[in-house]
């Protein structure tokens, strides 16, 4: 499913999102917010981008903004401006991201007790080993699967350091990582791969990243091919 830039869309039932165009190391990419019902009227806006009167506008058609969700240590940018438009919002954050946004109060962080909200709804799935602090979502009513970087799936970026960039970093037309991501971003390789599995051991048809298109099926397989250079974990 292709999604418009500037526009909230339903992805499926319960399931809306909107992008924003992007450069990451000069690459011309795009970010994605994901917006979920929980119970009732409750929304949870996952990996806010930048707040406009009409985005604003179009969550606030579907229900009451109760839960904003930072899923590791870069895609929180644009979460402030969410936080301050809807200050009974809990906010869910990476450990460490108190010290790195300290204008934000932060309500719960990734790991803490569970969020009696989620309870049936959200899984979450802390990738352990990996730096950049993520967590990923199941949103069970849409077997739906939430990343930000842990996969990327861009497409084919047709300027011209974008399309050299992406395929010489193993990216480009596939749902994969980048290979800069791999070399650096891995601290533990074993406990990632721990977690990795557990991500892929819950049931989910449907992918959501952070950078590019959604899958709305095939999921799983493309996730764990994705992960195929990552050794199994033992013991």
């Amino acid at each position: 499913m292709a999604v418009g830039v500037g526009e909230l869309s339903q992805f499926a039932d319960g399931v809306w999102l909107d992008t924003q165009p992007v450069r990451i190391v000069g690459t011309e990419l795009t970010a994605t917010m994901t917006v979920l019902r929980l119970s009732g009227e409750e929304l949870l806006l996952h990996s806010p981008i930048r707040m406009t009167p009409e985005r604003r506008a179009a969550v606030d058609a579907l229900g009451r903004v109760a839960h904003l969700y930072a899923p590791n240590s870069f895609h929180h940018l644009h979460i402030g401006e969410w936080a301050e438009a809807y200050p009974s919002a809990r906010l869910h954050a990476p450990e460490g991201m108190a010290k790195k946004r300290k204008d934000l109060r932060i309500d719960r962080q990734h790991g803490e007790p569970a969020e009696p909200a989620f309870a049936g709804i959200l899984d979450e799935v802390r990738i352990i080993g990996f730096r950049l602090a993520e967590t990923v979502l199941l949103y069970r009513p849409a077997r739906t699967l939430l990343v930000a970087d842990l996969v990327h799936n861009v497409g084919q970026p047709q300027d011209a350091w974008s399309k050299f960039y992406t395929r010489t970093m193993g990216f480009y037309d596939r749902v994969a990582l980048s290979r800069m991501l791999r070399w650096t971003a891995f601290s533990d390789r074993i406990a990632a791969r721990r977690s990795i599995d557990q991500a892929l051991a819950l049931p989910f048809d449907r992918l959501i990243v952070g950078h590019g298109t959604p899958l709305c099926d095939g999921a799983k397989q493309a996730v764990a091919s994705a992960f195929n250079w990552l050794p199994p974990a033992h013991g």
